[in-house]
């Protein structure tokens, strides 16, 4: 409920708010490593705070233009539904993840530009979930790529060198490719997104769909969508509170985010819904799930398993967009919700486990949930979520998705409903091998001196194990509200 209408500008607050804190750090700002924690979290934490106070008191459809370029093609920003969905996700998962960081890079080289960078990604991301129309969106969606390059490639080795200039020619291809459908969506002047579409009617629409698919493959590049994934897995060599939120939430859901925007609130489902375009686009969603999900299997890194495991479920997303139904709608935007509870759990744990042990391969896990049974007890419960068990929050938005699907009744739907019955099934196997390594007794001799990592890594990791339960027993308010937002009412 607003109580008292905000200016719609004030959303600039928690968008520069990191973004000054993390320059300030990154220009050389001198400070001992306590003092750099405790800035950056309050920081942070003020950041969120302005985000849950935008969200309560900015009218909902409001518009602040900041800079018009010309008629039609201007940064602005406003607050609807979607916006507040991937803000507050945001906002809650943050804080938390600085202060796994903190432990995390304890020991780390150049944590003065690593906090400043991952303090500016939090403001660009916000950017990118208040944007008010293509241009806005297309800009803070590049500028996300760039500020994210220098944690991808922190490390400095070959390897990570590697995985950030792959992360930067893939995800600037993918929004080249995007351009067309952005400025075809402004060229009328009427850019500002819009629940069922806002394109001008005199187009050819056999035009709008073609540059539409554009758009659709280009935003999911950061979306990680079959054949433009191989940046995904290969960033996981970026320390893992990176990884967490590139993989669970910022870089990738932005990829979502965005093809959520160009498909519900620029191109409109009535004109891409039962078209040869919408079909390519859910079967090349329901291909990726697939074939994901039978990479991670493959896999034996720790961390690019789940990556490959985000893929597919990134693609589970793009599915739900792709049916062009309402239903459909409300299952990817709660299983970006909900996934990105689970991700950020599980590469939590991933992330202790590499940290406290100096291990990354699956074998090395043998036995070593006796040592870290907090951490892979947490990891367990997050798998059975991941894979669709009831009770917890995946399972919640899978059925979404898997009845949506079967709602939808075409054939190029029934084939995704499919693919996601087998990629929930490659889940299980994926996911829940770890586990048995872990707790099988005998599996391996259990190395003395392992034990949990310290409380700073510890208590993100049961916050998102807690989210993951609760969400799972009671997800009426949070469905209630993405049903209003896939019905245009917010």
């Amino acid at each position: 409920m607003i109580i008292t209408e905000w200016n719609p500008l004030l959303l600039l607050v928690p968008i520069l708010l990191p973004i000054l804190g993390g320059g300030w750090l990154l220009l050389g700002w001198r400070v001992d490593r306590e003092n750099r924690e405790l800035f950056t979290e309050v920081v942070a934490c003020f950041t969120s705070t302005a985000v849950f106070l935008s969200l309560s008191n900015v009218r909902r459809g409001s518009m602040a233009t900041v800079y018009p370029f010309i008629d039609g093609f201007s940064v602005g920003f406003m607050m609807d539904g979607p916006g507040m969905l991937f803000a507050g996700m945001v906002a809650v998962m943050w804080p938390l993840a600085l202060l796994y960081a903190f432990s995390y890079m304890e020991r780390a080289p150049r944590q003065n530009s690593f906090f400043a960078f991952y303090l500016m990604t939090y403001g660009v991301t916000l950017a990118v979930a208040f944007s008010a129309n293509l241009i806005t969106l297309y800009i803070c969606f590049e500028l996300l790529t760039l500020v994210t390059i220098p944690l991808v490639a922190h490390s400095q080795n070959p390897d990570s060198t590697y995985a950030g200039y792959l992360y930067a020619a893939y995800c600037i291809a993918g929004a080249s490719l995007a351009l067309a459908a952005v400025v075809l969506g402004t060229l009328d002047g009427s850019g500002t997104f819009r629940f069922g579409g806002n394109l001008a009617k005199e187009y050819p629409p056999a035009l709008m769909r073609a540059v539409y698919l554009f758009g659709f493959v280009g935003f999911g590049t950061k979306a990680a969508v079959f054949p433009l994934y191989i940046w995904l897995p290969k960033a996981s060599v970026a320390p893992t509170p990176v990884t967490a939120l590139l993989h669970a939430v910022a870089v990738v859901n932005s990829g979502v985010f965005a093809v959520t925007r160009l498909t519900w609130y620029a191109f409109g489902s009535n004109l891409l819904s039962g078209s040869g375009v919408q079909v390519f686009c859910v079967l090349l969603s329901s291909f990726s799930m697939v074939f994901a999900a039978v990479m991670a299997l493959k896999e034996r890194h720790f961390k690019r398993r789940l990556a490959y495991s985000t893929m597919s479920n990134l693609s589970y997303m793009l599915f739900g967009v792709s049916l062009m139904t309402g239903r459909g709608l409300t299952g990817a935007l709660s299983h970006m919700l909900f996934h990105g509870v689970i991700k950020m759990s599980l590469f939590l744990c991933a992330g202790a486990f590499m940290h406290v042990t100096g291990r990354e391969y699956l074998y090395e896990i043998n036995g070593q949930g006796w040592r870290m049974p907090y951490t892979f007890t947490a990891y367990t419960l997050g798998a059975l979520s991941l894979t669709g068990i009831p009770l917890f929050c995946g399972f919640v938005s899978k059925w979404r998705l898997l009845t949506a699907g079967v709602a939808a009744g075409t054939w190029a739907d029934m084939v995704g409903v499919a693919a996601l019955i087998v990629s929930a099934f490659l889940c299980a196997m994926y996911t829940l091998s770890v586990s048995v390594r872990a707790f099988l007794p005998g599996a391996a001799e259990v190395p003395a001196g392992i034990r949990e990592a310290d409380w700073r890594m510890l208590l993100p990791i049961g916050v998102f194990t807690v989210a993951n339960i609760a969400f799972g027993v009671w997800s009426e308010p949070v469905m209630t509200f993405l049903e209003a937002v896939s019905r245009g009412v917010l």
